[in-house]
Protein backbone atom coordinates (compact mmCIF):
# COMPACT_ATOMS: atom_id res chain seq x y z
CA UNK A 1 0.00 0.00 0.00
CA UNK A 2 1.42 3.42 -0.90
CA UNK A 3 2.53 5.48 2.05
CA UNK A 4 0.07 8.21 2.99
CA UNK A 5 1.68 11.55 3.79
CA UNK A 6 -0.14 13.34 6.57
CA UNK A 7 0.88 16.70 8.00
CA UNK A 8 -1.00 17.90 11.05
CA UNK A 9 -2.64 21.27 10.50
CA UNK A 10 -1.46 22.33 13.97
CA UNK A 11 2.12 22.26 12.68
CA UNK A 12 1.33 25.25 10.46
CA UNK A 13 0.22 27.73 13.08
CA UNK A 14 0.98 30.71 10.86
CA UNK A 15 -0.89 29.35 7.84
CA UNK A 16 -4.62 29.25 7.06
CA UNK A 17 -6.40 26.56 9.03
CA UNK A 18 -7.08 23.30 7.19
CA UNK A 19 -8.89 20.14 8.32
CA UNK A 20 -6.69 17.90 10.46
CA UNK A 21 -4.77 15.37 8.36
CA UNK A 22 -4.61 17.18 5.02
CA UNK A 23 -2.53 15.57 2.29
CA UNK A 24 0.98 16.32 1.13
CA UNK A 25 -0.20 18.27 -1.92
CA UNK A 26 -2.22 20.58 0.29
CA UNK A 27 0.68 20.94 2.72
CA UNK A 28 2.99 21.92 -0.13
CA UNK A 29 0.43 24.39 -1.44
CA UNK A 30 0.19 26.02 1.99
CA UNK A 31 3.98 26.10 2.27
CA UNK A 32 4.30 27.64 -1.21
CA UNK A 33 1.88 30.41 -0.24
CA UNK A 34 3.98 31.25 2.80
CA UNK A 35 7.22 31.14 0.82
CA UNK A 36 5.87 33.48 -1.88
CA UNK A 37 4.57 35.82 0.79
CA UNK A 38 8.08 36.65 1.98
CA UNK A 39 9.60 40.01 1.11
CA UNK A 40 13.31 39.31 0.64
CA UNK A 41 15.56 36.34 -0.23
CA UNK A 42 16.70 36.20 3.42
CA UNK A 43 13.10 35.99 4.59
CA UNK A 44 12.42 33.27 2.03
CA UNK A 45 15.35 31.17 3.21
CA UNK A 46 14.48 31.52 6.90
CA UNK A 47 10.88 30.53 6.15
CA UNK A 48 12.10 27.59 4.06
CA UNK A 49 14.19 26.01 6.82
CA UNK A 50 11.30 26.25 9.27
CA UNK A 51 8.90 24.64 6.80
CA UNK A 52 11.44 21.93 5.92
CA UNK A 53 11.39 20.62 9.48
CA UNK A 54 7.58 20.59 9.46
CA UNK A 55 7.23 18.89 6.08
CA UNK A 56 10.06 16.34 5.93
CA UNK A 57 9.45 13.14 7.92
CA UNK A 58 11.91 12.75 10.85
CA UNK A 59 13.63 16.10 10.18
CA UNK A 60 14.70 17.81 13.43
CA UNK A 61 16.81 20.69 12.12
CA UNK A 62 17.44 22.40 8.78
CA UNK A 63 19.70 24.99 7.28
CA UNK A 64 20.54 26.60 3.96
CA UNK A 65 24.22 26.92 3.11
CA UNK A 66 26.36 28.30 0.33
CA UNK A 67 29.12 25.98 -0.81
CA UNK A 68 31.95 27.46 -2.86
CA UNK A 69 34.53 25.73 -5.00
CA UNK A 70 37.43 24.65 -2.84
CA UNK A 71 35.35 23.69 0.17
CA UNK A 72 34.44 27.05 1.70
CA UNK A 73 30.99 26.93 3.29
CA UNK A 74 28.75 29.61 4.75
CA UNK A 75 25.43 29.23 6.58
CA UNK A 76 22.68 31.52 5.24
CA UNK A 77 19.65 30.40 7.31
CA UNK A 78 19.08 27.89 10.09
CA UNK A 79 16.35 26.64 12.40
CA UNK A 80 18.44 26.79 15.58
CA UNK A 81 21.96 27.11 16.95
CA UNK A 82 22.54 23.35 16.71
CA UNK A 83 22.91 23.58 12.95
CA UNK A 84 23.99 27.19 12.58
CA UNK A 85 27.55 26.06 11.89
CA UNK A 86 26.81 22.47 10.89
CA UNK A 87 28.04 23.07 7.35
CA UNK A 88 31.03 25.17 8.31
CA UNK A 89 34.50 23.75 9.06
CA UNK A 90 35.89 24.51 12.48
CA UNK A 91 39.59 25.14 12.86
CA UNK A 92 41.76 24.49 15.91
CA UNK A 93 40.78 23.65 19.46
CA UNK A 94 39.51 20.28 20.59
CA UNK A 95 37.46 18.16 18.24
CA UNK A 96 37.96 20.29 15.15
CA UNK A 97 35.66 19.37 12.27
CA UNK A 98 36.00 19.22 8.52
CA UNK A 99 33.06 19.36 6.10
CA UNK A 100 31.39 16.03 5.49
CA UNK A 101 32.78 14.54 2.24
CA UNK A 102 29.29 13.69 0.95
CA UNK A 103 28.63 17.38 0.29
CA UNK A 104 31.22 17.44 -2.51
CA UNK A 105 28.86 15.26 -4.56
CA UNK A 106 26.35 18.12 -4.75
CA UNK A 107 28.38 19.60 -7.61
CA UNK A 108 27.28 16.70 -9.82
CA UNK A 109 23.97 15.56 -8.33
CA UNK A 110 20.97 17.57 -7.03
CA UNK A 111 20.42 15.39 -3.94
CA UNK A 112 22.83 13.83 -1.45
CA UNK A 113 21.67 11.67 1.42
CA UNK A 114 23.90 10.87 4.39
CA UNK A 115 22.55 7.76 6.14
CA UNK A 116 25.03 7.71 9.02
CA UNK A 117 27.71 10.34 9.61
CA UNK A 118 29.53 7.97 11.98
CA UNK A 119 29.78 5.12 9.48
CA UNK A 120 33.41 5.95 8.68
CA UNK A 121 34.44 6.74 12.22
CA UNK A 122 32.91 10.22 12.44
CA UNK A 123 35.23 13.17 12.88
CA UNK A 124 33.21 15.42 10.58
CA UNK A 125 30.91 18.39 11.09
CA UNK A 126 27.78 16.24 11.38
CA UNK A 127 28.99 13.59 13.80
CA UNK A 128 30.62 16.26 15.94
CA UNK A 129 27.19 17.80 16.50
CA UNK A 130 25.46 14.49 17.12
CA UNK A 131 23.68 14.58 13.75
CA UNK A 132 23.65 11.14 12.18
CA UNK A 133 21.48 11.71 9.09
CA UNK A 134 21.31 14.50 6.53
CA UNK A 135 19.31 15.14 3.38
CA UNK A 136 20.92 17.83 1.21
CA UNK A 137 19.00 19.28 -1.73
CA UNK A 138 20.48 21.72 -4.22
CA UNK A 139 18.56 24.99 -4.65
CA UNK A 140 20.89 26.96 -6.93
CA UNK A 141 24.10 26.26 -8.77
CA UNK A 142 26.65 28.04 -10.93
CA UNK A 143 30.31 27.44 -11.69
CA UNK A 144 31.53 28.92 -8.42
CA UNK A 145 28.93 28.16 -5.76
CA UNK A 146 25.97 26.05 -4.71
CA UNK A 147 23.04 26.97 -2.50
CA UNK A 148 21.82 23.91 -0.60
CA UNK A 149 18.97 23.17 1.79
CA UNK A 150 19.82 20.41 4.28
CA UNK A 151 17.57 18.64 6.77
CA UNK A 152 19.18 16.84 9.73
CA UNK A 153 18.22 14.13 12.21
CA UNK A 154 19.94 12.63 15.22
CA UNK A 155 19.10 9.04 14.33
CA UNK A 156 20.83 7.16 11.49
CA UNK A 157 19.01 6.38 8.22
CA UNK A 158 16.29 8.89 9.03
CA UNK A 159 15.59 9.94 5.44
CA UNK A 160 14.30 7.36 3.01
CA UNK A 161 13.18 7.59 -0.62
CA UNK A 162 9.82 9.04 0.41
CA UNK A 163 11.50 11.83 2.36
CA UNK A 164 13.77 12.48 -0.61
CA UNK A 165 10.80 12.80 -2.97
CA UNK A 166 9.06 15.22 -0.59
CA UNK A 167 12.28 17.17 -0.26
CA UNK A 168 12.65 17.53 -4.02
CA UNK A 169 9.06 18.72 -4.40
CA UNK A 170 9.51 21.20 -1.56
CA UNK A 171 12.82 22.59 -2.81
CA UNK A 172 11.26 23.16 -6.25
CA UNK A 173 8.83 25.54 -4.51
CA UNK A 174 11.67 27.09 -2.49
CA UNK A 175 13.75 27.70 -5.61
CA UNK A 176 10.85 29.42 -7.38
CA UNK A 177 10.08 31.58 -4.35
CA UNK A 178 13.75 32.44 -3.89
CA UNK A 179 14.11 33.45 -7.54
CA UNK A 180 10.96 35.57 -7.29
CA UNK A 181 12.15 37.30 -4.11
CA UNK A 182 15.56 37.93 -5.68
CA UNK A 183 14.02 39.55 -8.76
CA UNK A 184 11.78 41.74 -6.59
CA UNK A 185 14.77 42.82 -4.52
CA UNK A 186 16.82 43.58 -7.64
CA UNK A 187 13.99 45.62 -9.16
CA UNK A 188 13.56 47.55 -5.94
CA UNK A 189 17.29 48.25 -5.79
CA UNK A 190 17.28 49.27 -9.45
CA UNK A 191 14.48 51.77 -8.80
CA UNK A 192 16.31 53.18 -5.80
CA UNK A 193 19.55 53.39 -7.76
CA UNK A 194 17.82 55.10 -10.68
CA UNK A 195 16.33 57.72 -8.37
CA UNK A 196 19.68 58.23 -6.65
CA UNK A 197 21.56 58.63 -9.93
CA UNK A 198 18.87 61.00 -11.15
CA UNK A 199 19.31 63.19 -8.07
CA UNK A 200 23.10 63.18 -8.48
CA UNK A 201 22.77 64.07 -12.16
CA UNK A 202 20.51 67.00 -11.30
CA UNK A 203 23.00 68.26 -8.73
CA UNK A 204 25.85 68.10 -11.26
CA UNK A 205 23.76 69.88 -13.91
CA UNK A 206 23.28 72.79 -11.54
CA UNK A 207 26.79 72.75 -10.10
CA UNK A 208 28.68 72.43 -13.40
CA UNK A 209 26.12 74.24 -15.58
CA UNK A 210 25.82 71.36 -18.04
CA UNK A 211 22.96 69.38 -19.56
CA UNK A 212 21.70 65.96 -18.37
CA UNK A 213 23.84 63.99 -20.84
CA UNK A 214 26.98 65.86 -19.81
CA UNK A 215 26.21 65.42 -16.12
CA UNK A 216 25.70 61.70 -16.49
CA UNK A 217 28.90 61.37 -18.53
CA UNK A 218 30.78 63.26 -15.82
CA UNK A 219 29.35 60.90 -13.22
CA UNK A 220 30.38 57.82 -15.20
CA UNK A 221 33.92 59.13 -15.77
CA UNK A 222 34.34 59.91 -12.08
CA UNK A 223 33.08 56.44 -11.20
CA UNK A 224 35.67 54.86 -13.49
CA UNK A 225 38.46 57.18 -12.36
CA UNK A 226 37.88 56.53 -8.67
CA UNK A 227 36.96 52.85 -9.16
CA UNK A 228 33.71 53.38 -7.28
CA UNK A 229 30.32 51.92 -8.19
CA UNK A 230 28.06 54.45 -9.89
CA UNK A 231 25.36 54.18 -7.23
CA UNK A 232 27.89 54.68 -4.42
CA UNK A 233 29.32 57.77 -6.09
CA UNK A 234 25.80 59.11 -6.68
CA UNK A 235 24.97 58.56 -3.01
CA UNK A 236 28.14 60.43 -2.03
CA UNK A 237 27.15 63.41 -4.19
CA UNK A 238 23.58 63.48 -2.85
CA UNK A 239 24.81 63.19 0.75
CA UNK A 240 27.38 65.95 0.22
CA UNK A 241 24.73 68.20 -1.30
CA UNK A 242 22.41 67.63 1.64
CA UNK A 243 25.20 68.43 4.11
CA UNK A 244 25.71 64.90 5.48
CA UNK A 245 29.36 64.77 4.39
CA UNK A 246 31.32 63.07 1.64
CA UNK A 247 33.04 64.26 -1.53
CA UNK A 248 31.33 65.12 -4.76
CA UNK A 249 32.40 65.42 -8.38
CA UNK A 250 33.96 68.79 -9.07
CA UNK A 251 35.60 68.23 -12.44
CA UNK A 252 34.32 67.17 -15.82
Amino acid sequence: MPKRFVVAASEFTDLPRFPVGFELAEALTAAARELHGTGTPDDTMHTAVTLAVRLLPDAEHADISEIQRGGRLRSLAWTDETVRFAAEPRQGGHGGHTPHPDWERLWTTPVVRTDDSEADGGGNALSGLGLRSALSLRLRADRRRLTVLTAYARKPQAFDEDATRIGRLFTAHVSLALDSATVREQLTEAMRTRDLIGQATGILMERLDIDAAGAFESLVKASQRENVKLRDLARRIVDANSGTGGRGVTER
